[in-house]
């Protein structure tokens, strides 16, 4: 996961392009030392040996059209919830009696996490912050091109591109199609992780859809073609409670 949202030391970070030499992320800066030294980094790789799990079920707030911008975070599309200031009144999910808050999603291209070895073309971020605004959960929906539109991506507009990285576009989203695609999470992984870039803070809730998340081959080629590499290397299973 990573958060759109951050400082100019960050925007840095993203335009000297160093994505791909996220293994060396902890000698960078003192700031990313976790990303290095972490227990629970993200991404990890899953598969069905892992089962599906059966606790910290999530539950849903999203009703209705969400107000935002959709921009290019810099390695794809992302999308920011308008925020007035009161974190409690974004779309929202819960588990284990604590709530979070929708903060945007991004995408991710190929996908973090891997499945049985396999490897989506993209996987979609919706970031989640506690009432304080900060970050503690992450829905990953896995992205792969099928034989028809998706209705979530059908709303978008055009997709940004890096030259355009300045562009902020307002748009309306009805927010649930995406839990639609997944069928609300009703098989899903779960797992304490991390963000899957610097400074790579843990203590993130990570939940990984079962079902993939379909779109056409048409949204897929806009997908990838305003995206460039941004997945990070696998990290190894050390502490991260998969499914408890």
């Amino acid at each position: 996961m990573r958060s759109i949202f951050r400082s100019i030391d960050y925007q840095e970070f993203v335009a000297n392009s160093v994505m791909q030499a996220s293994f060396n992320w902890g000698k960078l800066s003192p700031d990313y030392r976790l990303c290095q030294t972490g227990t629970q980094q993200s991404p990890i790789a899953l598969s069905l040996g892992n089962g599906l799990s059966l606790n910290h079920v999530p539950k849903f707030n999203y009703n209705g059209s969400v107000a935002g911008n959709f921009a290019n975070w810099g390695y794809g599309p992302a999308f920011t919830v308008a925020h007035n200031g009161d974190w409690t009144s974004h779309p929202s999910f819960t588990y284990d009696n604590e709530t979070l808050y929708l903060k945007g999603w991004h995408i991710h291209a190929p996908a973090d996490h891997s499945v049985g070895g396999d490897r989506s073309k993209a996987e979609m971020h919706f970031v989640h912050v506690d009432a304080e605004g900060h970050e503690g959960a992450v829905l990953a929906f896995r992205l792969d091109p099928g034989n028809f539109n998706n209705t979530f991506f059908d709303q978008l507009p055009p997709m940004i591109g890096f030259d355009e990285m300045q562009t902020q576009e307002p748009v309306d989203l009805d927010l649930s199609l995406a839990l639609e695609s997944v069928l609300h999470f009703n098989e899903f992984w779960t797992y304490q992780g991390s963000l899957t870039s610097p400074p790579c803070h843990e203590g993130i809730r990570w939940f990984v859809a079962r079902q993939i998340m379909f779109t056409g081959v048409e949204q897929m080629q806009a997908i990838l073609g305003a995206s460039t590499y941004s997945a990070r290397a696998e990290q190894e299973v050390w502490q991260h409670r998969i499914n408890e």
